[in-house]
């Protein structure tokens, strides 16, 4: 058997190769935008792909599956209960894949996502019992993806893992995600063990009741530009571009030079419209950075832009994409609205005047497949 992890540090995801030595037949799960690497090792190592599984419609990340599948002549594979707009492979709850003498076996591990699989791998040759597991946003390494996306489930989570943590202590596991928006608790670490996990997963730990609630309150924020992201996942939209790409340099000021704000600027809150009704700088207007992307008509060219959010780190990735899309006025504010608050400054609670204009349009149902000009 052949198993290379590769890690995309930009949004802490992970994707998988799995082949077979012996028939050369080879499987990706979960890739990456940038499928450029997976064809190099296909070509270096001699594989032919026969699969390419998505685990599920990732939100987060825009997934290389269909091109690398269709460039490939490969089966594009998700569960069955997948709601995309493209032909795939349906597969089900206990059906396996053979890859040579490899099998994958698909578990219906829903939660995260109401279509999310988790693919056991097998070497019948070396022992009948799996040697590993590829959890995708199910179980992380100290924490279980997060409910909150979209169709997920709490209650249907909680199940998923018990599932999971009915493998055997030495079953390794590699999740999708070794840090990023799916969970709060991640360590970083890109693998575990079931065991390791059963014993020091602190959500893990937790009664049924208590898992549930902890899921389903305090959630992190949806991941910048989420809506263009998973409208593109199920092919409904081809927005590619609102990947975050690089981490260019960009220009920053504290919260001080928000006393002094250019009469033409506009301050951009990025936070959930919930955070920003809790209380926001004067002069913020709420645009949710999941929903940039969609609404990037609205961030004006024409004037300077100064992004803030809580605590610095969503603005800055605000600001950056904001660069890579041909902006150049824009300003992260470092320290957020957390800073601001500590200085003792006023902020406004509730909804306030001057919220940038929503545009209704059917983007996320057929629309949205060129970026915008910049």
């Amino acid at each position: 058997m052949y198993f290379k992890q590769f890690l995309d540090e930009r949004c802490g995801c992970a994707s998988y190769l799995i082949a077979s030595r012996q028939s050369r037949e080879a499987a990706v799960v979960d890739a990456a935008l940038d499928t450029g690497q997976y064809d190099e090792l296909l070509r270096e190592r001699g594989f032919r792909l026969k699969y390419v599984i998505d685990t599920h419609v990732h939100a987060d990340h825009v997934s290389g599956a269909r091109r690398l599948a269709g460039e490939h002549g490969a089966d594009l594979c998700l569960h069955e209960s997948a709601a995309v707009a493209y032909p795939f492979r349906g597969v089900r709850d206990g059906e396996e894949l053979p890859l040579g003498q490899l099998r994958l076996r698909i578990l219906h591990t829903p939660g995260h996502r109401p279509e999310l699989i988790s693919v056991l791998v097998i070497n019948p040759p070396r022992s009948p019992e799996p040697s590993m597991v590829l959890t995708g946003d199910s179980l992380l390494v100290g924490d279980v993806g997060r409910p909150d996306f979209g169709g997920g489930d709490a209650a249907a989570q909680y199940e998923s893992v018990a599932r999971l943590l009915g493998l055997p202590d030495w079953v390794a596991v590699f999740p999708g995600h070794f840090e990023g928006p799916c969970g709060k608790g991640m360590c970083g670490r890109p693998s575990t063990t079931i065991g390791f996990e059963r014993l020091f997963n602190p959500v893990l730990r937790l009664g049924r009741p208590e898992f549930v609630s902890t899921l389903s309150g305090n959630v992190p924020a949806r991941p910048l530009n989420m809506v263009a992201i998973e409208a593109t996942n199920r092919g409904r939209a081809d927005a590619a571009w609102a990947m975050l790409t690089g981490l260019p340099r960009v220009d920053e000021a504290g919260i001080d030079a928000l006393e002094a704000l250019p009469g033409d600027a506009v301050l951009l809150d990025v936070r959930e419209p919930e955070e920003y009704a809790y209380g926001h700088v004067p002069r913020a207007v709420n645009l949710p950075q999941a929903e940039l992307a969609t609404r990037l008509g609205d961030v004006p060219r024409d004037r300077p832009v100064y992004v803030i959010c809580e605590s610095g780190m969503r603005s800055l990735r605000v600001t950056q994409f904001l660069h890579q899309m041909g902006y150049r006025r824009v300003v992260n504010v470092r320290g957020g609205t957390a800073a601001w608050r500590r200085a003792g400054r006023q902020v406004i609670c509730g909804d306030a005047p001057g919220k940038p204009r929503i545009v209704e349009s059917e983007w996320t149902h057929a629309g949205g497949t060129s970026a915008p000009a910049g």
